[in-house]
């Protein structure tokens, strides 16, 4: 049957973006933006639990970190009952979920693709608020989304048919997968949207329920997506929405016995240690829990001679500063080959100086990174870049009248020796280092001198060039003549290597294989 829903199902395609050089297409989402303040700002926002909105006396402000002199809505510190409240509830549903038809799945993460779609522009508009990014940067993440939907709607079907074996003669032996039980899903602030919804569709896809526990920078994002799934036909209790503090959601989350499963996307240092802490076996505890971690990257583009260098520096100016540069995936490290160095390092700066900063409610290109803690860890290495680097442009904090947040000018720094903090570690902000290599492949090692492996791109016409640079970089998602920023649900599967993480591919073929553990049923004749 789920082989028969397979084939009725249309070809998949990418969700398009918004033109918004069109007036018409501007305007409506300049209108979003005044019904998002007008429906949400000043409103305080419940948790759900067991299908439930649950409202807590303890709340806290959510910023707009374009000015953080403005609240925009607010939402509950759950407390320690109301975690365990959740956890029971998602086990609950969990015995009926885990026996859910496929295609009961499936067809209501289509209707959900369906609701999403008419209401993109203020999913953009919340986000823009929220964490600052601007219009294009949140359109490509909600269509992102969009394309969860539907990719996660066919990955259930095909999951669901299992495996074929090699036959017995005088046995029936089947191979399928089933679900592994709760799931926490602890997600970052950069992507509200795509990143927990991904890994939250994983496990739901796959039969799991799910312990929704978003960044406190960025909830209402990630809330109005729950609501959207129970709209949907989400049975209550399948998810389990809650915010609030690390010590109560934080440890003791990853901690309880009745989780089966976390995953997580982040900070190494976070992720490290919840990948220690789940290794410990809890009173209580019936498994080894399960870890999917994906946490960072400090991504190099090399630039060969041979290659079209107008086409690298724009794509390097686009990978590095779409977003404040605040993507586990935005290029932080141009390595170029001596003889095209200085050449591109100036086409580079040159695009780069005419970036303007300004609020991402207005669509500037350059928005503030998430908040004034995080602007100052830039800083600190903009500062120590001044004293082992070259510094080509930026350095300097940056001003938009009338506004405090966290504005920071694009920053190149040239001639980073590849033991600079610059070159090794992820700075998460407007810094781009470059690196100069004897050769095409000491651009390669260069490259891949790092602890992280999660994106790379790679610029050159040489056939010969081009396989090494695929036999030899090691990175989880290798990008040939093409910015590293910009995956698409469904075709570049997205994880890591090295300390980047698990290379839990979201969006590829494997990714639910995570979320399942796998059955072998023979039956005798």
């Amino acid at each position: 049957m789920t082989e028969t829903l397979m084939a009725g199902l249309l070809p998949f395609e990418h969700e398009p973006y918004f033109n918004y050089t069109d007036p018409q297409v501007a305007q409506a989402q300049r209108d979003a933006f005044l019904q998002v303040r007008r429906n949400y700002v000043g409103k305080t926002f419940p948790l759900f639990i067991g299908g439930q909105k649950v409202e807590a006396s303890d709340t806290f402000d959510v910023l707009n970190p374009a000015d953080t002199q403005e609240v925009l809505w607010r939402f509950p510190n759950a407390s320690a009952e109301q975690r365990d409240q959740a956890i029971r509830s998602a086990k609950t549903a969990f015995e009926d979920w885990r026996f859910s038809d496929p295609m009961q799945r499936a067809s209501l993460l289509k209707r959900a693709a369906q609701l999403l779609r008419e209401r993109r522009m203020e999913f953009v508009a919340v986000m823009s608020l929220e964490n600052g990014k601007n219009w294009a940067e949140a359109d490509g993440e909600v269509a992102e989304s969009v394309d969860h939907f539907e990719v996660f709607a066919r990955e259930t079907l095909k999951w669901a048919q299992g495996k074929p074996v090699y036959p017995m003669p005088d046995e029936h032996v089947t191979t399928m997968y089933e679900p592994l039980g709760v799931v926490a899903c602890i997600s970052p602030w950069n992507f509200p949207s795509a990143i927990p919804l991904g890994m939250a569709l994983g496990a739901i896809a796959a039969g799991n329920t799910v312990i929704w526990k978003p960044a406190g920078d960025t909830p209402l994002s990630s809330w109005l997506m729950v609501e959207l799934l129970l709209q949907a036909g989400l049975p209550a209790g399948v998810i389990q929405f809650l915010t609030g503090q690390d010590d109560i959601l934080g440890d003791p989350l990853v901690d309880h016995p009745d989780i089966r499963m976390i995953a997580f996307t982040g900070s190494k240092e976070i992720g490290c240690r919840i990948y220690e802490r789940a290794a410990k076996v809890h009173p209580g505890q019936k498994w080894l829990k399960r870890v999917i971690a994906e946490m960072g990257g400090k991504d190099p583009t090399v630039v060969c001679a041979d290659t079209d260098l107008d086409v690298a520096a724009r794509d390097i100016v686009a990978s590095a500063f779409g977003y404040a540069g605040q993507k586990c995936s935005a290029c932080s490290r141009v390595i170029a080959e001596d003889s095209v160095y200085d050449e591109l390092l100036e086409k580079v700066v040159d695009l780069t100086r005419g970036l303007k900063v300004g609020l991402p409610e207005d669509n500037a290109p350059l928005g503030p990174v998430i908040h004034e803690d995080s602007a100052g860890r830039v800083m600190k290495y903009i500062e120590a870049g001044k004293n082992s680097a070259r510094l080509m442009c930026g350095g300097e904090r940056a001003e938009v009248p009338g506004k405090s947040g966290g504005y920071i000018q694009p920053t190149i720094f040239a001639d980073v020796e590849s033991t600079d903090p610059l070159f090794q570690e992820e700075i998460f902000g407007p810094v781009l280092s470059f690196s100069r290599a004897r050769d095409w492949r000491h651009a390669i090692d260069l490259a891949n001198d790092s602890e992280y492996g999660l994106t790379a791109a790679f610029y050159s016409r040489d056939p010969a060039k081009i396989s090494e640079a695929r036999r030899l970089m090691h990175f989880g998602n290798l990008y040939i003549n093409r910015k590293c920023t910009g995956a698409l649900s469904g075709t570049h599967a997205f994880g890591g290597y090295g300390m980047s993480g698990t290379n839990a591919k979201v969006g590829g073929p494997d990714y639910l294989f995570w979320f399942m553990q796998t059955k072998t049923t023979a039956q005798k004749y």
